[in-house]
């Protein structure tokens, strides 16, 4: 262990001052919670005792907050200790860059510049493209991976990280060995150890095993929620991604998180690529299209895709969305009648209003 003494104070000052930029970024929209309020109170030795840590690999990751959410789907949510949440934000700020430029354009999920609108446009620009702005026939697949955060190897992910990074060792300007390290930490840690369980056992009635970590096969499995879950996601997905656009030389195709689309002239060509991808999936990435969610329709019929209807000359909000929108006004008018919200509370329901009213902004013009 005496090795990782021989951090020059150069060095161990970087690794500091990274890990304060980490913080800034991991407390946004967290301000207001216990977690954050509770590692701001003794800010500057928090940081420099994760720095610690982390130099001489000492750096194990705290319990989870375990919990389910029934808006927009029912999901179960790990929540990661803020300070785990700051190594989170500390491997997001090195590594984001290096996969930013591997990624093809039309991966839409949590990338600056991209997300759900911009995921949106592109397919309804595809679909004007591909029928000659709806002039002449063209066909959507949307397509659907089976439990894609719990069925994602361990191995298999942290063997595409691994290796994209040391291609680029040569042109890093960080502690590649470093941040090699809390990657495996953060990819091998099983949140469900130890966790502590908010709400009722009821809570995950319904809820499919194929979502739920607690079913997952052993070295499978990733949080739904960490920050570093969404870049591993679209990681992990990237050669598939790759595949499709060059191998298969599909023009019009589009990914958000697990739920892609693709865009052809020809109906029976694209019925004829769903063995293909599904044979691709299972053997290079050991995923399982979902049987009950695939849709081939003519682009006429339109297609629902990330939270919008979208259709010839028009886009609209999904009922889902719209109700779901109404339902968190609801809940928290009861909240207000039953008692004054906590920090907590207004903090939840402020980011809740914000994402729904994002997703009604006249964007799509």
């Amino acid at each position: 262990m005496q090795q990782y003494n021989l951090f020059s104070d150069i060095e161990r000052d970087k690794i500091t001052l990274d890990l304060f930029q980490a913080y800034f970024d991991a407390r946004k929209n967290k301000r207001n919670t216990i977690n954050a309020l509770a590692f701001e109170k003794h800010l500057e030795a928090n940081l420099f005792a994760i720095a610690n840590e982390i130099i001489e690999r000492k750096y194990t990751p705290k319990p989870s907050i375990c919990f389910i959410v029934d808006k927009p789907v029912k999901r179960e949510i790990f929540a990661a200790d803020f300070r785990d949440r700051v190594i989170h934000h500390f491997i997001y700020n090195y590594i984001s860059p290096i996969f930013e430029k591997t990624f093809i354009n039309d991966s839409y999920s949590c990338r600056k510049g991209k997300g759900t609108h911009y995921g949106i446009k592109r397919i309804d620009h595809f679909i004007r493209s591909c029928s000659h702005n709806f002039s002449k026939d063209c066909y959507i697949l949307k397509l659907d991976i089976k439990g894609y955060f719990m069925a994602m190897d361990k191995t298999l992910l942290f063997d595409k990280v691994r290796n994209e990074l040391m291609g680029n060792k040569n042109k890093v300007d960080f502690d590649l060995e470093l941040v090699l390290y809390l990657i495996e930490k953060t990819i091998y840690n099983d949140p469900k150890v130890n966790c502590i369980i908010k709400g009722k056992k009821d809570d995950w009635n319904g809820l499919p095993p194929t979502k739920s970590l607690f079913h997952a096969q052993n070295n499978c499995g990733l949080p739904i929620g960490n920050l570093t879950s969404q870049l591993f996601g679209n990681i992990y997905m990237n050669e598939f991604d790759h595949w499709v656009k060059k191998d298969l030389g599909i023009r019009y195709y589009g990914r958000y998180v697990d739920d892609f689309v693709l865009i052809h002239e020809n109906k029976d060509y694209l019925q004829s690529m769903i063995p293909k991808l599904s044979a691709f999936l299972l053997s290079n990435l050991k995923l399982t299209l979902h049987p009950d969610k695939i849709y081939l329709q003519h682009h006429l019929k339109g297609v629902k895709y990330l939270g919008a209807v979208i259709k010839p000359n028009r886009i609209y909000i999904a009922n889902r969305t719209k109700g779901n929108f109404y339902n968190a006004i609801e809940k928290q008018n009861q909240i207000a009648r039953d008692h004054k919200p906590t920090k907590e509370e207004q903090s939840a329901f402020q980011s809740s209003m914000n994402s729904y009213l994002g997703i009604m902004k006249p964007k799509f013009k």
